[in-house]
């Protein structure tokens, strides 16, 4: 797992050459090393290298493998950034640290219920989906800061940041403008924006935080492999 230790590093110096060209510091932007698909091993050799953030696209996946993981590591930090379905509400809030996709009524309900039941705070981000794509996650962006202001008025949520995936087949960079021109309407001071192919100008807008997975581990083994 040699690899992922480079690739690690190489992500870090890349990040820190976009932040200073932004007139940025490297150490405000924080890299979530997306893990889904790949197991123990892999995410071991990224611990080794330093790597404390992670990220996950569905709850049942984590909770194969990061229990066990964060018993052995205590300051891991677990991100779940792909959709949340409300019947799986209970576990996401026993296993992750920070959700980065609420983007309805029905999971900010369930989410407020659930953290008060088991006496969890997480951080949250609201997710928006900036090309107003059917089959994606997020809310409309027209709707993001009054949905940002019920969450935290009606359902007492500490919304901290926003989150955005542009589509495949555009320029990210008018994406990246709207979610950070949101950020400011809603009063959130963090913005997880930028994966592997385009982090770099996700920085330049304004990114806090990056999540970057293939320049990492590598590409993904296709479905059923």
């Amino acid at each position: 797992m040699k690899d992922i230790i480079l690739n690690l590093e190489d992500v870090r110096q890349r990040i820190a050459a976009a932040a200073r060209e932004s007139g940025r510091r490297p150490e405000d932007i924080s890299l979530v090393a997306v893990s889904k698909t790949f197991g123990p091993e892999a995410i071991h050799s990224a611990i080794e290298a330093g790597q404390r953030i992670f990220g996950e696209n569905r709850v049942q996946e984590a909770q194969g493998k990061w229990p066990a993981l964060k018993e052995q590591c205590l300051d891991l930090e677990l991100h779940l950034i792909g959709p949340l379905q409300s019947n799986k509400a209970r576990e996401a809030v026993a296993l992750f640290d920070v959700i980065q996709t609420v983007d309805r009524e029905k999971i900010a309900r369930t989410l407020a219920a659930e953290m008060e039941k088991q006496r969890r705070r997480l951080r949250l981000y609201v997710q928006v989906n900036t090309g107003l794509e059917a089959q994606k996650a997020g809310i409309d962006p027209r709707e993001a800061a009054s949905f940002v202001a019920r969450c935290r008025e009606v359902h007492g949520l500490e919304i901290e940041g926003l989150m955005c995936i542009p589509p495949l087949d555009e320029n990210p960079g008018p994406h990246f403008a709207l979610l950070a021109k949101i950020a400011r309407e809603a009063n959130v001071e963090k913005l997880s924006m930028g994966m592997s192919g385009d982090f770099e100008t996700a920085i330049a807008f304004g990114a806090t935080g990056v999540r970057v997975g293939s320049a990492i581990f590598g590409n993904r083994p296709a479905a059923g492999q």
